[in-house]
């Protein structure tokens, strides 16, 4: 096995939850992982404000979501 050194700041450490000088790459890549989908997340939740799709209920969804599907149904 190989080690790869890797700076990282205090601030990035705590950002991560990292409490150990080592970590395992799968450990890391998880961290990561899971920072991104929570940045993703947040992107989602910004831009479904922004065009006022957090507003839609469950039905209104679900008839967007059967009407896409139909729509690409039907381009095949």
């Amino acid at each position: 096995m190989r080690t790869l050194n890797v700076s990282i700041s205090e601030l990035e450490l705590d950002k991560f939850g990292i409490k150990k000088d080592k970590i395992s790459f799968s450990e890391f890549l998880e961290l990561v992982s899971q920072e991104l989908i929570k940045q993703n997340l947040n992107k989602t939740i910004e831009l479904a404000e922004k065009y006022g799709l957090s507003k839609m209920t469950m039905d209104e969804i679900n008839k967007e979501v059967k009407a896409v599907r139909k729509h690409a149904k039907n381009r095949v």
